[in-house]
């Protein structure tokens, strides 16, 4: 696999090694030696399914305390997926990373702990994948606007269908410092690996 480091301390984009033949493919989405010695950490606590159509944009969600780790991919269609530095004290504090995903480049995107993520739908459905470190907790929720203009995500669509949640969160500028994620150092190697 191949492993692209970004301005993000600890944001990774993986291409996971991909063997083809005329029967389909068989790529590894996880394997835990291999991603831990790449210092991305245990991604067993829960894994999600999200099924969409085209428009909608879940997110930007995060969860603190029990901030989660998450590695993204999208197994059919293809979506826009973002993450936003929500770590308080980060050098890359309050700015955003976005990536297309696809079934077709198989692409995968790994966030540390203390990012906030969401992803609009740009196919007619997608099928989207993620492994988190820790599970769900509904009381340690949280979420920033979408377009939270300090933060002006560049998404590919302008009008999305949201949920009710959704459209009612805050912009980062309205959650305290002390409900957001504090930042320390990852130890994700930045080099590329085979």
């Amino acid at each position: 696999m191949k492993i692209v480091s970004t301005k993000f301390d600890g944001l990774l984009v993986i291409e996971p090694n991909v063997f083809d033949d005329a029967r389909g493919y068989l790529l590894e989405t996880w394997n835990q030696a291999r991603y831990a010695a790449a210092g991305m950490s245990a991604l067993t606590a829960q894994d999600n399914l999200s099924r969409s159509s085209r428009g909608v944009l879940r997110g930007l969600h995060f969860q603190q305390p029990y901030a989660q780790a998450k590695l993204v991919y999208a197994i059919e269609g293809e979506i826009f997926d973002v993450a936003v530095d929500a770590r308080h004290g980060s050098p890359t504090f309050a700015r955003w990373f976005g990536i297309r995903l696809s079934g077709d480049n198989r692409r995968q995107v790994y966030m540390p702990p203390g990012f906030a993520h969401g992803f609009c739908v740009l196919s007619d459905t997608a099928l989207v994948a993620y492994k988190c470190s820790e599970p769900y907790r509904p009381e340690a929720e949280m979420a920033i606007l979408w377009n939270d203009p300090r933060l002006a995500i560049d998404w590919p669509i302008d009008s999305p269908a949201l949920s009710a949640k959704d459209a009612a969160a805050r912009r980062l500028d309205e959650i305290s410092v002390e409900q957001l994620p504090q930042w320390q150092a990852t130890t994700c190697f930045p080099a590329s690996t085979g």
